[in-house]
């Protein structure tokens, strides 16, 4: 399950929509935006509340749109630093939203402490898989390894609450634990290949 296998083949897809908002004047950083704060709010609003078939789906959608802000970028002629934070930013807030909803409505009316922990741990590791990498890159080291990157994180875990959503047993359960697990062993991969690539460098 590799996101950059995927790339070339739904870049093909979303090629004529990608045409159709360039040619509307939709702008990279307008897409991410609306796709960040759609994330957010679906949420929130359906997850956090226990709605979690119609959250996860509401959120998948939103999600795609962070195929698009790129791909437009792209076809605009390349693009810009600011958008390249913005999108990182977005992308690190629609995970926190989706992590905490779960935490919300596992802590409360879905009272399930496992699943409450399960999720937090989820989320912490997914911050650290990110910072390493952003932290690596910014010292000039390469750091493009991992066993679950972002696209892996969010269908494991949509996955599993869309099907919790709908009464499958257990199903939250299983893609935490596969989650939990991914993080845990791309974190390790990061900080050995930043290792290795930093071997011999001093700070300035």
């Amino acid at each position: 399950m590799r996101s950059d296998a995927a790339r070339p083949r739904v870049a093909r897809a979303l090629a004529p929509v990608v045409g159709g908002l360039g040619r509307a004047g939709v702008t990279p950083d307008l897409v991410t935006v609306t796709g960040t704060l759609g994330a957010i709010t679906a949420a929130v609003g359906l997850i956090a509340t226990g709605q979690l078939f119609w959250g996860a789906f509401a959120v998948t959608l939103f999600v795609l749109l962070d195929m698009l802000d790129g791909a437009l970028a792209r076809a605009r002629g390349g693009g810009s630093v600011f958008g390249a934070v913005l999108d990182s930013t977005g992308d690190r807030a629609a995970d926190a939203a989706i992590f905490g909803s779960l935490v919300w409505w596992y802590s409360g009316a879905g009272a399930n402490r496992l699943l409450v922990l399960l999720a937090l741990l989820c989320l912490v590791l997914g911050v650290l898989t990110s910072y390493v990498k952003a932290r690596a890159e910014g010292m000039g080291l390469r750091c493009d390894v991992g066993l679950v990157e972002r696209t892996e994180r969010l269908v494991l875990v949509l996955i599993g609450t869309g099907f919790t959503g709908l009464g499958v047993p257990f199903a939250l359960h299983a893609s935490l634990w596969l989650l939990l697990a991914g993080s845990a062993v791309t974190v390790v991969q990061r900080f050995v290949a930043v290792r290795r690539s930093a071997a011999g460098r001093t700070l300035p």
